[in-house]
């Protein structure tokens, strides 16, 4: 795939949610419209899909496109005064409006859709969105990466497939691709990539008929995965009461193992500090969970406030997103009303010190493995991430990502364009340079930790991606 030194069209950055692009109305028609009708309505409104919806309630009950009425009309024969009904494609792709617009990419991704149908909260229709809309991940040549890791089968396909995105991730950023874009489009196969695997894995074990869903945390919560990552995952189930949690958790936990470990083989890192759906403190009910973040919220010792960062970036991955999501919905309402937790929250933050003197040279840890060097984590991204985190919980901001919380916490503060776009390149500045160190040193230990005095301008964002 040949790059080229030109300017990037589109970004991959994701500043608001799927309801802001619903560019305009959707074709909508009733179960009983005939399909004579809406052929008229598809040429007359220029449109090449429509929403079948019920008159009463409001409420999508199926898709057609112009291509597939097309294909019935012109070699199924259909009726054209047939109901519409007859030839809708029932239970379409969905998804609410206030949710991310990354999460429409992966969905629509990994089942080949070109419509998704965005309702509101109480399942009425909002709009429609399609792959015009959300132009991004099929960038930079992902779509034959897609491809081999639906096609995977088996655990050293989907080894090949890692191996594949991260080598096509490296010549993106070395011919220009900006931290953000890259952080956006390795984000999203990687969900593609775990899902699989857990699909894989599922396979494989007599799961309990409850809803659940394989939850991230952490730098794959806040979709800012680069080339050094470890996993940060949990899983969330909803018993038919509360009785059964324990046993729950117990036929969940034998699966969690076994996905954790084949992520692990595909170069996925178990975390450090267990942060891992197999641990049985990160597979809890729904329930479980809230008390959890309540516990947190109501009580902020020193080590709960600090377990509770990662955790504060949760998103739902794979399985039923429904209770994820109603956590997430219960926590952007809960959180401002604990302003112990936030001061909590914003004293840990303040307790790491930028690494400057009081002359303004750089100040050093004194590490021993790797002396002279600046933990471009911890004293560098960090304060973004810890700022763009508090700010959100504060607010009430549903996002997880760093640069969408801070442009939404900006909007809601009324905040200088100027001083909001400056703090964004900056840290997006610091994540060029670690992702630059990640790929010249593979050293864990190493992947963050960089010489002042040999740092480079990370490549101008101007590439084609084909």
């Amino acid at each position: 795939m040949e790059l080229r030194d030109v300017t990037i069209a589109d970004s991959g950055t994701e500043p608001a949610p799927l309801r802001t692009l619903a560019r305009h109305e959707p074709l909508v028609v009733t179960p009983a419209t005939p399909v004579r009708e809406v052929l008229y309505r598809f040429s007359q409104d220029e449109e090449d899909a429509a929403v079948i919806a019920d008159s009463a309630s409001g409420l999508p009950l199926g898709l057609v496109t112009l291509r597939d009425m097309l294909h019935v009309v012109s070699f199924e024969h259909a009726d054209l005064d047939d109901p519409i009904a007859n030839h809708m494609l029932g239970a379409p792709l969905t998804l609410t409006a206030d949710a991310s617009a990354h999460r429409a990419k992966v969905t629509m991704a990994k089942r080949g859709a070109r419509h998704l149908i965005l309702t509101e909260t109480d399942g009425r229709l909002f709009g429609l969105v399609t792959q015009a809309d959300l132009l991004g991940l099929k960038a930079g040549g992902a779509e034959a990466l897609i491809a081999s890791i639906s096609r995977a089968r088996d655990l050293r396909a989907m080894m090949l497939a890692v191996d594949a995105v991260r080598r096509r991730g490296a010549e993106l950023f070395r011919a220009g691709m900006g931290a953000e874009s890259l952080c956006q489009w390795m984000s999203g196969l990687n969900d593609l990539i775990v899902m699989r695997i857990i699909e894989l894995i599922e396979d494989e074990f007599d799961l309990p008929a409850v809803p659940w869903c394989w939850m991230v945390f952490g730098s794959e919560g806040r979709l800012e995965q680069t080339f050094a990552t470890d996993q940060d995952n949990g899983l969330l189930f909803v018993p038919p009461n509360a009785v059964n949690t324990q046993s729950l958790r117990e036929c969940f936990i034998p699966f969690a193992q076994a996905v954790n470990e084949a992520l692990h083989q595909c170069g996925f890192e178990q975390c450090r500090g267990e942060i891992m759906a197999s641990n049985p403190e990160c597979c809890l009910s729904a329930a479980e969970w809230r008390q959890r973040f309540m516990d947190w919220l109501q009580i902020p010792d020193p080590e709960a406030v600090l377990r509770s960062t990662i955790f504060c970036d949760f998103r739902p991955l794979y399985g039923n997103q429904e209770p994820v999501d109603q956590l997430r919905a219960w926590l952007v309402r809960e959180a401002p009303k604990h302003p112990r937790f936030l001061h909590a929250l914003a004293a840990q933050s303040l307790e790491i010190s930028p690494p400057l003197g009081w002359a303004g040279q750089f100040s050093f840890d004194r590490n021993r493995d790797y002396p002279h060097t600046l933990d471009l984590k911890l004293q560098g991204a960090r304060f973004f991430m810890d700022a763009a985190r508090l700010w959100a919980l504060a607010e009430g901001v549903w996002a997880t990502n760093t640069a969408e919380r801070l442009r939404a916490v900006g909007q809601a503060r009324q905040r200088q364009a100027e001083e909001l776009a400056a703090e964004i390149e900056s840290f997006h500045l610091i994540q060029g340079f670690r992702i630059a160190q990640q790929l010249q040193n593979p050293d864990r230990d190493a992947v963050n930790r960089v010489d002042p005095e040999q740092l480079k301008n990370p490549p101008a964002e101007r590439v084609e991606l084909s």
